[in-house]
C-alpha cells in the first residue's frame, strides 16, 4: 500500500481527536516508547552508552525526555541539556532523573556532554517549529563527534515539516523517528536530505486522518499499476503510443523517447517526426513516419517534445497532438512552446501531463517552485488543468485535483542528457496501456529510478545505460526477473 503523507494541520487535528479519548499523558508516552525502541537498536551498546538529550520547551522535549528515562532504565548513560530551562517539560524531566539520567544547562557541561555523546537526539521543536536552528542548539551539535548517531525526533529541528524547505541552520540526522503519519517535509527537497532514514512510530493516528492528499507509491503500488496482457489482447488493445519527438539536430531525443515507449506496456508504437529514418532503422517494430501526427493512425496516448525544437513546424505539431482526444505527455521543448501558446490547453477533454525542470516549470508557471515545491506543483497543476511532473531529487507529480505523488528515491545518476527523454516514452506507455494519468506519471518516475540506479551498479551512466535497463526495471518491479 501506497505511504501517506499529511500537512501539520491534519496531523495536529488527529492528535487532538485521538488525546480526547486517551488519559492524559497517554499519547506522548506512547510516541516515547517506540523512539526509545529505535534508539536503542542504534546505540553501539546497551549498558553505558552516552545518550545526549538536547531538549527544547515543546512535546518534542517531552518525547526525548521520556525516551531518554526508558533508555536510561535500559543501562545507558543519558544527559538532557536543557535549552530552555525554565521551560522544560516538568513530567519528563521528572521521568529522567527518576530513571537516574540527569540534566544540564547550556554551558561547559552541557558542551563536553555533547562532544562525548554516541547518540545525539534532536527534541529542540517539531513540527510546529519555524526558521533555522537557532543557538547554542546549533554550536551545540556542531561540536558533536562526527561519529555520533544523530537521531530527529518527529521532524529535524530547522526543517518545515510541510514544504521540507530549510531557511539556514538545521539538524542533519541520520534517522528520523516520526510519529503517527509521514510529514511532506520528510520527503521533499531540502528536509528529505536533512531527515537522513526515516522510521514511522505508529502511535494510534490513523483513524482520525483524513486520506492524504500525498503520497509515495512503494514497488507493489508500482506492480499493481502496470497493466499485463490478457490471453485475448493484441498489439491495438494493449494500447498504441504515438511519439513526436526529435529534429535534425536531436534525431537522439527522438529514438530515447521511441525506444522507451517501445518497452513499455502498451502493445505498438507509432512515431512522426523527421528522424523516422533513424528510429525504423534502429527500431524495426516502431511504425515510423515523416507525416504530422495527426496522419499517423490513431494512439491512445501522444509523448510531445523531445528535441523538436521550438520552431513553426514544432508548434505544429504540438498543436497537432494537443487538438486529438486521448492523453498527451508534454516534455522539454514542447513545454517552452506551451508556456507562450497556452491557449493550446483550451478544450481539451482528455489529460494532459507536463514534465518541468526547474526552468522550464518558470517558463510555463511563470515563477519558479521556490522552496514550497510541492505547493507549486500543485497551484500550476490547478491553474493550467494538467498534470505537472516537477523534476528534482524528489520528483514531485500533482494532478489538477491538488492529489499528488512524490518520488522520494530519485537516482541521482538520472540527472544526464536524455535521461528525461526515457522518462517521457516510459509514461506515455504507461498512458497508452490505460493507466490513469498521475498514477503513469508517479509509476514511470518510480520505473525510471530503478532502471537509473540498475544502470548505475554498472558504472557511470548514460541515457542509452538507463534505456538499456528499463526491461530490468520492470522486472524487478513485476518480480519476474532472475
Amino acid at each position: 500500500m501506497s505511504v501517506g503523507a499529511w500537512p501539520v494541520a491534519e496531523i495536529r487535528a488527529a492528535e487532538e481527536a485521538l488525546m480526547a479519548t486517551l488519559p492524559e499523558g497517554a499519547l506522548m508516552l506512547r510516541a516515547a516508547h517506540g523512539l526509545a525502541v529505535r534508539c536503542g537498536r542504534m546505540l553501539p551498546r546497551r549498558y553505558g552508552a552516552r545518550v545526549v538529550l538536547l531538549v527544547g520547551a515543546g512535546n518534542n522535549g517531552g518525547d526525548a525526555l521520556y525516551a531518554g528515562a526508558t533508555l536510561a532504565r535500559g543501562g545507558a548513560a543519558v544527559t538532557a541539556v536543557l535549552l530552555t530551562p525554565d521551560r522544560a517539560p516538568p513530567a519528563g524531566l521528572a521521568a529522567l532523573r527518576g530513571a537516574g539520567g540527569r540534566a544540564v544547562e547550556t554551558g561547559a557541561a552541557a558542551a563536553r556532554a555533547v562532544a562525548a555523546a554516541e547518540m545525539v537526539l534532536d527534541g529542540v521543536v517539531g513540527i510546529g517549529g519555524s526558521g533555522e536552528l537557532r543557538q547554542p542548539a546549533a554550536d551545540l551539535l556542531a561540536a558533536r563527534d562526527p561519529e555520533a548517531i544523530v537521531v530527529a525526533v518527529d521532524v529535524p529541528s530547522g526543517v518545515d515539516s510541510d514544504t521540507g524547505a530549510v531557511a539556514g541552520a538545521h539538524v542533519a540526522a541520520d534517522v528520523t523517528v516520526t510519529f503517527g503519519g509521514h510529514k511532506p517535509g520528510l520527503l521533499l527537497g531540502a528536509g528529505a536530505v536533512a531527515a537522513g532514514v526515516v522510521e514511522l512510530v505508529d502511535i494510534g493516528l490513523r483513524p482520525y486522518l483524513p486520506e492524504p492528499r500525498l503520497r509515495v507509491l512503494t514497488r507493489d503500488d508500482v506492480a499493481a499499476a502496470i497493466p499485463r496482457p490478457g490471453h485475448l489482447d493484441d498489439k491495438y488493445t494493449r494500447g498504441v503510443v504515438g511519439v513526436a519527438a526529435g529534429s535534425s539536430r536531436y534525431a537522439g531525443a527522438a529514438l530515447l523517447a521511441t525506444a522507451a515507449a517501445a518497452q513499455s506496456p502498451a502493445g505498438m508504437v507509432r512515431y512522426a517526426g523527421p528522424a523516422a529514418g533513424l528510429v525504423q532503422s534502429r527500431l524495426p517494430e516502431v511504425i515510423a513516419s515523416t507525416e504530422a501526427p495527426d496522419r499517423v493512425g490513431r494512439v491512445q496516448a501522444w509523448v510531445v517534445g523531445p528535441g523538436i525544437g521550438t520552431d513553426h513546424a514544432a508548434e505544429a505539431a504540438l498543436a497537432a497532438v494537443l487538438h486529438s482526444a486521448v492523453p498527451v505527455l508534454v516534455d522539454a521543448d514542447a513545454i517552452t512552446i506551451l508556456a507562450r501558446r497556452r491557449d493550446l490547453l483550451a478544450g481539451r477533454a482528455a489529460a494532459t501531463v507536463i514534465t518541468p525542470h526547474d526552468r522550464e516549470f518558470a517558463r510555463i508557471a511563470g515563477n519558479e517552485p521556490g522552496a514550497d515545491r510541492l505547493g507549486a506543483a500543485r497551484t500550476a497543476a490547478a491553474d493550467l488543468g494538467v498534470t505537472v511532473l516537477l523534476k528534482g531529487d524528489a520528483t514531485i507529480v500533482a494532478a489538477p485535483d491538488g492529489s499528488a505523488y512524490v518520488d522520494a528515491g530519485s537516482e541521482p545518476w538520472l540527472a544526464t542528457a536524455g535521461s528525461g527523454d526515457v522518462l517521457s516514452g516510459m509514461i506515455g506507455g504507461l498512458l497508452a496501456a490505460g493507466v490513469e494519468p498521475a498514477l503513469a506519471a508517479a509509476a514511470g518516475t518510480h520505473l525510471h529510478s530503478a532502471a537509473g540506479a540498475l544502470a548505475a551498479e554498472r558504472g557511470v551512466p548514460t541515457a542509452v545505460d538507463v534505456l538499456a535497463a528499463v526491461p530490468r526495471a520492470y522486472a524487478s518491479v513485476l518480480g519476474t526477473g532472475d
